[in-house]
């Protein structure tokens, strides 16, 4: 992937999908920097991105609190002696139609994408100026696409990152910046939502995998896949575009 000394920021990356893709980069010889909520999922993270001898940098941060941002990305920038790769990755899953579910899908989903890219701005034009350019990578998901009575304000905050998506892809071409989105379909890890559901004997668990046309959900690390690869030189011409990673789960079995 061509990514051996890149510099990659990756916010909500303590566990499932975050967690894959500060790994894979790591794997690839980049230097990692995450956060997320969980000091313990942090600690692990960071032992075993240092046990592939790079360098990786961990915090806490309340990704819907703007000052905490506003900390986290200048100290990883520092870290890491800048930033090339951003990826925003952390999600409140607002799934209730109420102040509460809103809140929580417009203050993480949206607002901490909003400002980690805006705090990320002047380290990602330094590294858009050279060679090789930056990269900002959003999570979106196939949620957006889709009209659901489960999830009204998560599907509606990530169609927005999608569209949020092609204006940063407008707005930051000239200071070699590209920015793309990637939206996961079900994605099954341990300790997540999708794992409880099965575990438990949950019909919907056996609703949406019988919509996937390979029998089965999704694994983090077939997402990260494609967020190193949007990351890469090798995805130069590559922006202002939403990737849907689902295994066919939108065009069904």
């Amino acid at each position: 992937m061509q990514l051996k000394g890149r510099r990659v920021v990756v916010m909500g990356g303590s566990r499932g999908i975050g967690r894959a893709i500060a790994l894979g980069f790591a794997r690839e010889g980049a230097a990692v920097a995450a956060c997320a909520r969980g000091a313990a999922g942090l600690e692990a993270l960071r032992g075993e991105i240092g046990s592939l001898d790079v360098p990786a940098f961990t915090a806490p941060c309340d990704l819907a609190q703007a000052e905490q941002i506003a900390a986290f990305i200048p100290a990883a920038a520092a870290a890491l002696g800048g930033i090339d790769v951003l990826v925003n990755n952390a999600s409140g899953f607002g799934s209730t139609d109420d102040e509460a579910g809103w809140a929580a899908s417009f203050n993480v989903d949206m607002m901490a994408t909003v400002r980690a890219s805006q705090a990320a701005l002047p380290f990602l034009e330094q590294s858009g100026a050279r060679e090789g350019g930056a990269a900002i990578v959003n999570l979106s998901s196939i949620s957006a696409l889709r009209a659901s009575a489960r999830s009204a304000p998560y599907g509606a905050i990530k169609a927005a990152i999608d569209h949020y998506t092609g204006s940063q892809a407008k707005m930051y071409a000239s200071r070699g910046i590209r920015v793309n989105a990637v939206a996961p379909g079900s994605i099954e890890f341990p300790g997540g939502a999708w794992e409880k559901r099965r575990l438990e004997g949950a019909p919907l668990y056996e609703s949406i995998r019988s919509q996937i046309p390979a029998g089965r959900l999704g694994h983090p690390e077939e997402v990260a896949d494609v967020v190193l690869f949007l990351a890469s030189h090798r995805a130069r011409w590559v922006t202002g575009q939403s990737i849907v990673v689902d295994g066919g789960q939108l065009i069904g079995p």
